[in-house]
């Protein structure tokens, strides 16, 4: 089965090939999109009456949030030690935003879903960051400077891709050091067992600007595969790629 739904900002596409799912495929489909609407709707800075709003608006206390949302700020708070302010949720003169972490943990949690209801095989696609299990599945990481093109094809066969890039947003991700659109990189790619966990790297390091990519790759069970600035490939020895060829870093 395949569906493919609008939310929280980005296509959402999901593929089952399992034939021992199909009876039950398209309830945990449902069940799944379900899942992800709650999520933007309790955690969306851009809904007035989600729960981080309201927490940013001090209607309700730290200490009095959802044990989901409790997760999610105490992941942003760890990538923001770890990458010394330079991935910040909290920028100064911005809304609460934790948006960097809820997309990979949220499409995360909802493969999970899919695992509990018995599917083996399956890709759930959020906009560009993908969670796969019983491959091979092979994903495209697109090229930094041109749409039609893609620079690696990742193989998966039980993990997540993720990417952190300017061309679909433009220059969107801040370095909280200096709250200004970081540089030194045009893309960023994580391959991790989770994709709450090659996201939120992906993000953070992209932050960091090109030093992000040896952090990226220092952090445990991630693969990274990256452009920088100059143009220039670089990868870990260990990234999944398959049928492209590119130097190692």
């Amino acid at each position: 089965m395949h569906r493919v739904e609008h939310v929280m900002g980005f296509p959402v596409s999901l593929r089952i090939d399992d034939e021992r799912f199909d009876e039950r495929g398209a309830e945990t489909a449902d069940a799944v999109f379900a899942w992800l609407r709650e999520v933007d709707a309790r955690f969306s800075p851009f809904k007035a009456d989600s729960e981080v709003s309201r927490l940013d608006r001090d209607e309700i206390a730290r200490s009095d949030v959802s044990a989901d949302l409790d997760e999610v700020l105490g992941l942003c708070e760890e990538y923001r030690l770890a990458t010394g302010g330079a991935f910040d949720v909290r920028l100064p003169g911005r809304g609460l935003d934790p948006c960097a972490v809820v997309k990979g943990w949220s499409v995360q949690r909802a493969a999970e879903l899919l695992k509990a209801a018995g599917a083996q095989r399956f890709v759930l696609n959020a906009g560009g960051d993908v969670v796969a299990s019983g491959g091979p599945w092979r994903v495209g990481v697109r090229h930094p400077e041109h749409a039609d093109k893609v620079c690696t094809v990742a193989e998966l066969t039980d993990g997540a891709i993720a990417t952190s890039a300017r061309y679909e947003r433009g220059d969107h991700i801040i370095d909280g050091r200096t709250g200004r659109p970081a540089t030194g990189l045009l893309s960023l790619s994580v391959v991790a067992s989770s994709l709450t966990v090659a996201d939120t790297v992906a993000t953070a390091a992209f932050a960091m600007g090109a030093d992000g990519v040896e952090w990226a790759a220092s952090r445990e069970g991630c693969e990274v595969f990256a452009v920088d600035a100059e143009r220039r490939v670089l990868r870990t020895q260990g990234f999944p790629v398959a049928g492209v060829e590119t130097r190692a870093a």
